[in-house]
């Protein structure tokens, strides 16, 4: 509190030449004075009210919730990357499978061939039609599950958004229209 002995000195020691037209400088007649006293009354109620440590107390809580915020964003695309890494991962387990399953169709067509030349035309057309069938069928499983997950998550994330956001009025209206898209899908 050493602010109002400072500014109590500083308006006692200006000068008289300051005055308006001539006026006494201390008078209530003087408009710089008038001001001075006004300006040092504000800022007495506001530190008498405590304002700065509210502003700075609410600055802080605000700084922190952001601080939540993005930690909890950078969690979050951790963990999609985490996912994302392991669908990878299994997507090229797959293709190693889908590889391998080439490779021992071709080497039962040899075999094939070796016992019997009609039938080998046609075990190899049928194991490798299966074989592609098979890769086909596993890479669209694998293509699925991703797109799944990755629809989840993002489904879930804006969730989260938007129940942060939304007002109750909002949430009615939504619930409303998913009611009336359920029942027009059902009749």
């Amino acid at each position: 509190m050493k602010l109002f002995p400072t500014l109590g000195l500083l308006a006692l020691t200006a000068s008289p030449a300051l005055a308006n037209s001539g006026e006494a400088y201390f008078s209530m007649n003087n408009t710089h004075w008038v001001v001075m006293i006004a300006f040092l009354a504000f800022i007495a109620v506001l530190l008498k009210l405590k304002v700065p440590g509210k502003v700075t107390t609410l600055l802080d809580e605000r700084a922190v919730a952001i601080q939540s915020e993005l930690d909890e964003a950078r969690k979050l695309r951790e963990e999609a990357q985490g996912i994302l890494a392991e669908y990878e991962r299994k997507q090229k387990e797959v293709a190693e499978q889908a590889k391998h399953i080439v490779a021992t169709a071709k080497a039962e067509a040899e075999l094939a061939a070796k016992q019997a030349q009609e039938d080998l035309k046609t075990s190899i057309a049928r194991r490798l039609a299966a074989a592609e069938e098979q890769i086909a069928s596993a890479q669209a499983a694998a293509v699925k599950e991703v797109r799944d997950t990755a629809a989840t998550i993002a489904v879930g994330v804006a969730g989260e958004v938007i129940a942060k956001k939304m007002t109750a009025k909002d949430a009615g209206g939504l619930i409303d229209a998913a009611i009336k898209e359920v029942g027009d899908k059902l009749h």
